[in-house]
């Protein structure tokens, strides 16, 4: 007994060492924090030769952040991501999440940084100081204010410049904002602002939903975000001309780096890498009005409780995020379980018969043999999308079949691909889905033609109540959060 005992002991040895290279071999990003609050993530290497190019970004919705599963994410994340496998040479990236864009512009300025990825626009006084990029993205300036207290208050509501005078505007300090501000101020008298420290444009959108200020400034693509969880924010006008968006570096950086990021950005833009990342984080920015972001949330406190637990039985039976499933329900039936379409689609999923009879369902009225068919149909036609289309991409084009059915999205697919767009992405195949009400191109698809335009909508809807599902309601294994600015935990009140 006692060799077996021996033998058992050296067996567990043996099996923890190797799990113990196992990990060391597959172990995460490292973390720390520094002094001014920048965390700063390194990505693994097993070369410890290997040269370390290192990024500044932002934490924020438009730039990084992580998602329900404690991933890395953002526009600005992805893109980075892409560049270092663009150069594919073995480079280590180093990347600090700064807080506010205070932290930025100085880590560019005394090289800690080689390149900020984190929305920085390209100013007159910022030329000055750093070097730029070719610019990705134009975004554009806008007053921002709450329409519900203007409308308690009977405010009138500011339409241009002149109407600004001797109302203050709170900023982040720092910014390109208070740049416009500043030149601004000598042909607009009476302007006024407030520049606040380590706070950024999210913090202040909030703040202004809550009313503890009048007006912000901020740009445009964020707004868009940011009125699909705060529904009363809105835009009084456009402040000045358009903005672009580019990755900053310090003056006189590697003139072959410089070469470099400029071919990456000519090259994504060129194939459509770069479309198609804009599109995954702002494509359905704008898809929602105020009114269906307000009624929505109310349902959210009022109508899903009732039904959340059969969301997340459907997660264990198919997998996919109740959240998602919720928001396909709403966008079906606005959780009414009794909806009944003129055509006899039925139920909060509206299953059409022949759905129901496939995923054998007796009663669609029955939230709970409609709920799981329905998350169970989805993954069905997922599974009918070539391997090769990647999530999220994926999912998307399973939603848009759940609409209008496989084999117009596959027209559209092939249609695509005709045009020289890419058909494993949905930014190029929803515009294509469009085009199948065109007797143009629907005369030679082979299931003719289809109103494509439906599909479209019916999927930018869901994607944008599932963002707002995830802002505010939690992953059901409650693992992980999603990107929260501040406290905003809980629905706003209406």
């Amino acid at each position: 007994m006692s060799n077996l005992r021996c033998l058992h002991r050296v067996i567990v040895t043996i099996f923890l060492l190797c799990a113990a290279l196992f990990l060391a071999s597959c172990k995460p990003p490292s973390e720390k924090v520094i002094d001014d609050g920048t965390k700063v993530v390194i990505s693994p290497s097993a070369d410890k030769n290997a040269k370390v190019l290192s990024f500044v970004t932002l934490n924020s919705p438009n730039t990084y952040y992580l998602d329900d599963n404690e991933k890395a994410a953002g526009l600005e994340y992805d893109l980075i991501q892409l560049f270092i496998k663009e150069l594919n040479d073995g480079t280590q990236l180093k990347l600090s999440v700064a807080n506010n864009i205070n932290q930025v512009i100085p880590a560019v300025l005394k090289k800690k940084a080689d390149i900020a990825a984190a929305d920085v626009t390209i100013t007159d006084s910022r030329k000055e100081i750093i070097d730029f990029s070719t610019p990705y993205q134009d975004v554009q300036q806008v007053v921002v204010y709450n329409s519900e207290k203007f409308k308690e208050n009977k405010t009138k509501v500011p339409k241009k410049l002149n109407d600004l005078a001797g109302r203050l505007i709170t900023v982040p300090a720092g910014t390109s904002f208070v740049e416009r501000l500043i030149k601004l101020k000598s042909k607009q008298e009476g302007l006024i602002w407030e520049e606040r420290l380590h706070v950024g444009s999210e913090q202040l959108l909030q703040e202004l939903e809550h009313g503890d200020i009048d007006y912000t400034i901020a740009d445009s693509h964020l707004v868009s975000i940011m009125q699909n969880y705060y529904p009363n924010l809105s835009i009084a006008f456009a402040l000045g001309e358009p903005e672009k968006i580019a990755w900053a570096m310090p003056k006189n950086t590697n003139p072959e780096l410089h070469q470099k990021v400029n071919a990456f950005f000519a090259k994504i833009k060129k194939n459509g890498a770069l479309r198609n990342l804009i599109d995954r984080y702002h494509g359905n920015a704008k898809r929602l009005k105020p009114v269906d972001v307000k009624a929505f949330l109310i349902r959210s406190r009022t109508l899903l409780p009732k039904y959340k637990r059969l969301f997340q039985q459907a997660q264990e039976i198919t997998g996919l995020d109740w959240r998602l499933i919720a928001a396909i329900s709403y966008q079906e039936s606005h959780w009414d379980t009794f909806n009944t379409s003129p055509t006899n689609v039925r139920g909060l999923m509206m299953l059409t018969e022949d759905t129901a009879d496939l995923m054998k369902v007796s009663d669609r009225l029955d939230p709970k043999q409609s709920i799981p068919a329905g998350a169970k149909y989805i993954n069905l036609l997922k599974d009918t999308i070539p391997d090769r289309v990647p999530e999220p991409d994926r999912t998307y084009m399973a939603l848009a079949s759940y609409n209008i059915g496989y084999a117009h999205v596959e027209d559209a697919r092939v249609l695509a691909q005709r045009l020289k767009m890419n058909p494993d992405r949905w930014a190029d195949v929803k515009k294509t889905l469009v085009m199948l009400n065109d007797p143009t191109y629907y005369v030679n698809a082979k299931y003719g033609y289809a109103s494509g335009g439906a599909p479209v909508i019916f999927v930018e809807s869901i994607r944008s109540y599932y963002n707002i599902l995830a802002r505010f309601e939690p992953s059901y294994d409650d693992k992980a959060s999603q990107f929260k600015i501040a406290s905003a935990d809980t629905y706003p009140k209406f």
